[in-house]
């Protein structure tokens, strides 16, 4: 939900829904790395409502197209992210590093366990 002025289009206040401080400071870092914006952050109100209200300000553009770019921009760094971690899972697997590692998943002796008597 979009909260702002009719007539100043680069001011607005965002409330989304279902989210908490994960999605807001990333979307906040993202925001910020931008040059049209001017301010940005953002606040829960309590602690047990499930909405962040995300605050823009920008240069003049519209807030609305800065934040849209900002989530875009913030799924494309979680995609590089994913990419990245996935390929050094699959170096890893690859490597001999995984080989030399001596994993008995047959070893269950059960040692832990406690005998009631």
């Amino acid at each position: 939900m979009e909260h702002g002025s009719f007539t100043d289009n680069s001011v607005a206040t965002f409330s989304l829904t279902d989210e908490d401080h994960t999605i807001a400071n990333a979307v906040r870092f993202t925001l910020n790395q931008d040059p049209r914006v001017t301010f940005c952050g953002y606040s829960i109100s309590h602690p047990l409502e499930a909405r962040v209200n995300i605050r823009v300000e920008t240069t003049g553009g519209p807030a609305r197209e800065v934040l849209k770019d900002a989530c875009q921009n913030l799924m494309l760094m979680c995609r590089h992210v994913r990419c990245t971690f996935d390929k050094a899972v699959e170096d890893f697997k690859a490597s001999n590093a995984v080989k030399a590692m001596k994993i008995d998943s047959q070893d269950s002796s059960g040692d832990d366990s406690e005998e009631s008597e």
